[in-house]
């Protein structure tokens, strides 16, 4: 299925849990997914480093609007960063 707007955020949610060796399905069952799991500090700027330019591409804006985009998409569904 093509990345859109409509279905940005579900991708980027997926692509951060295979990040960790999760699931969205075993997201769906766990309601604190996004407290109990945790990420690198190297794995969370990889993630960043991908959904930047993806985020630019789809929704047609310039780097300093996708990188607010992702700040909000991190605060709101982003794993917490443990080393």
């Amino acid at each position: 299925m093509p990345i859109n707007r409509t279905n940005i955020a579900e991708h980027l949610i997926r692509y951060q849990l295979e990040m960790v060796g999760k699931t969205w399905e075993e997201a769906q069952k766990d309601d604190m997914w996004f407290f109990n799991w945790t990420m690198t500090e190297e794995q969370h700027e990889k993630f960043k480093r991908y959904a930047i330019p993806l985020i630019k591409k789809i929704f047609k804006c310039n780097r300093k609007k996708a990188e607010a985009t992702f700040s909000w998409f991190d605060l709101e569904f982003g794993l917490r960063i443990k080393n």
